[in-house]
C-alpha cells in the first residue's frame, strides 16, 4: 500500500525541524503522565558536575590490536590490521613463544580542532601480548615480518617436534 502526504509521515523538512529544531519554530516537548522537576528545584547538593566523557581518559590503558592467528602445516602466522601505521611506529618482538606488537598510532589531533562531534577511531599507543598456541622457532631467518597495504604479517616456522616414540614393556 502506497502512502501519502496525509498519512502524517513527516517529509524531509519535517524531520529536519524536529530533530534539529529551529529559530522560528519549537519542537514540542514530549509529554509525560509524571511532572518532572527542572534542576532549579533540585536541591544544589543532589545535583552532580558534568562527568568527562570515559573515552576522553584513555592514557592509562594502550589500544589493543585485533589480531588473527591460523597454522599451515609447517608455518604459524600472525596477521594484525595496522593501517595508517608507519613501519617506524611499530615494534614486534617475541621471548619464550610470546609476541608482543606495539606502537603508535599518531594523527588524531588536530590543534585548530575545538570540540569532537564523533570520536570512534583510536589514536595513540597500543599493544598486544599474545602466547603462540604452537611452539616456534625464534631465530632472525626462521621469521619474517612484512607490512604490506595496512597489513602486518608475521610469520614463523613451526618447531620441529620429534612424534611420541611407543617404548615396548618387558
Amino acid at each position: 500500500m502506497a502512502r501519502t502526504n496525509s498519512d502524517d509521515l513527516l517529509m524531509e523538512d519535517d524531520l529536519a525541524a524536529a530533530f534539529l529544531g529551529s529559530d522560528d519554530e519549537l519542537v514540542a516537548p514530549v509529554e509525560t503522565e509524571e511532572p518532572t522537576e527542572s534542576l532549579e528545584d533540585v536541591p544544589q547538593e543532589e545535583v552532580s558536575e558534568p562527568v568527562e566523557d570515559e573515552w576522553e581518559n584513555t592514557d592509562d590503558f594502550p589500544g589493543q590490536l585485533a589480531v588473527d592467528v591460523y597454522e599451515t602445516a609447517d608455518k604459524l602466522v600472525v596477521k594484525a590490521r595496522t593501517a595508517g601505521i608507519s613501519k617506524s611506529d611499530l615494534d614486534v618482538s617475541i621471548s619464550d613463544n610470546i609476541l608482543t606488537i606495539s606502537g603508535v598510532l599518531s594523527g588524531g589531533e588536530d590543534e585548530q580542532t575545538t570540540r569532537w562531534h564523533i570520536q570512534e577511531c583510536y589514536w595513540g599507543e597500543f599493544s598486544r601480548t599474545i602466547a603462540l598456541p604452537v611452539q616456534v622457532r625464534e631465530d632472525e631467518n626462521s621469521v619474517k615480518a612484512e607490512l604490506k597495504d595496512g597489513v602486518l604479517t608475521i610469520t614463523f616456522e613451526k618447531e620441529k617436534t620429534e612424534q611420541p616414540k611407543k617404548i615396548a614393556i618387558q
